[in-house]
């Protein structure tokens, strides 16, 4: 029994930000049903795949945020796909999107002809530029993908070397912080219609969840008046807060506060820099100097030496591979590294598991990713078996 087993969550999202929300409610307990076209999700067919893409039934992209949930395969553009699907919202808690705007409308099934069918319906929404019911702007229509979001938002501006060019972050955060935010929308609605019976509308924008996600570049902007731009891995306002190179790879330091500094200046051996700089002020304004003076340092010690030395003392780490995130017993104790099953092939597959920790209703990963339309007798019932008996 998950927290959210009570609710039935119908997904019609595809690719990455929707299918990530409702992941995480599929994650939480809630019965999952993903809604899928003719053909399915577009992302199936991406790779990684462990073997033969001809045998296996999807890859590792459509795996990871579509586990634990059900399948059915429906058509908006028939009537009678489309009349399976209201049956579904009758019954529905939360129903969640990420089309462009307008196109649940164009099949007669916007937010407000579906709760005509399920008036305390929670309807959610994931769009690049929002929806405009919570505000309306001429961006609304625009398709986006994380890319678009990273750079529109601030987060390309501001990620990369200073010599470099603009550079999007490794995950696609346009997509899982957005689908974060909409998750916890979701939450927020299921609690107020617990107290008052009301269904609404949840929105979220890509454009708008990155403007959140930069919020540091958007107060420096406000009381400087100067644009932030790209500093590696440096902080504006902190310092030592950076990747240092080591013998063997690199490693991070966070020893911006003054006990955290006259610690690492102990293990150095260089209590003269302790004495010498001992205010934040006076270190941000000779930083470029006192990283030269930490980097000749660190480029004498291994990862497992540097870190080994500044354990219990200053906050530090290597900077992983994820073949060193795969062998850290920390993540296998967290239960971080989920085993599924990847139909068609001869083996498990692991993928991310649930960060989320509960001690009496703990989040976990409910099994693989549905085939496409598996789930239809299941769902549909009696009326599958009629549309089967038709055919």
């Amino acid at each position: 029994m998950g927290a959210l087993s009570n609710l039935r969550v119908l997904d019609l999202t595809q690719v990455l930000a929707g299918p990530y929300c409702t992941m995480l409610l599929a994650d939480l307990g809630a019965d999952v049903v993903k809604i899928e076209r003719p053909g399915g999700d577009m992302i199936r067919s991406n790779p990684p795949f462990v073997d033969d893409p001809e045998e296996e039934a999807y890859g590792g992209y459509f795996q990871s945020v579509n586990r634990g949930k059900k399948s059915i395969e429906l058509n908006f553009r028939e009537e009678e796909d489309r009349e399976d699907f209201l049956s579904l919202v009758e019954e529905a808690d939360i129903v969640v999107e990420n089309y462009r705007s307008g196109t649940m409308e164009k099949y007669g099934l916007g937010y407000e002809t579906l709760t005509e069918y399920n008036e305390d319906l929670i309807y959610s929404s994931i769009r690049g530029f929002g929806d405009p019911r919570t505000g309306e702007t001429d961006r609304q229509g625009q398709p986006s993908f994380d890319l678009i979001a990273q750079a529109l938002g601030g987060v390309m501006e501001t990620t990369g070397q200073p010599d470099g060019p603009p550079t999007k972050t490794g995950p696609g955060v346009g997509d899982l912080f957005t689908a974060t935010l909409n998750c916890i929308g979701i939450l927020a609605a299921i609690n107020h219609r617990e107290q008052t019976g009301e269904g609404q509308y949840v929105d979220t924008g890509m454009y708008d969840s990155m403007i959140s996600f930069t919020e540091r570049a958007i107060y420096q902007q406000s009381y400087t008046g100067e644009a932030p731009t790209r500093r590696g891995n440096s902080h504006p306002t902190l310092f030592p807060y950076n990747a240092f190179e080591t013998d063997d790879g690199y490693a991070v330091i966070a020893a911006f506060n003054n006990n955290h500094w006259a610690e690492l200046c102990d293990v150095m051996d260089r209590e003269d820099l302790a004495e010498d700089y001992p205010t934040t002020p006076e270190r941000l304004e000779h930083r470029d100097a006192l990283r030269e003076e930490i980097a000749e340092w660190t480029r004498a010690q291994t990862n497992d030496e540097l870190v080994d030395k500044l354990e219990g003392r200053v906050p530090a780490a290597p900077v992983q591979t994820t073949e060193e995130i795969f062998d850290d017993p920390h993540v296998h104790t967290r239960d971080m590294l989920v085993p599924v099953e990847q139909p068609g092939a001869d083996t498990d597959v692991e993928i991310a598991g649930n960060p989320i920790k509960m001690t009496e209703t703990n989040p976990k990963p409910r099994g693989r990713a549905p085939l496409l339309d598996e789930h239809r007798e299941e769902v549909l019932g009696e009326k599958a078996d009629t549309e089967t008996a038709d055919d």
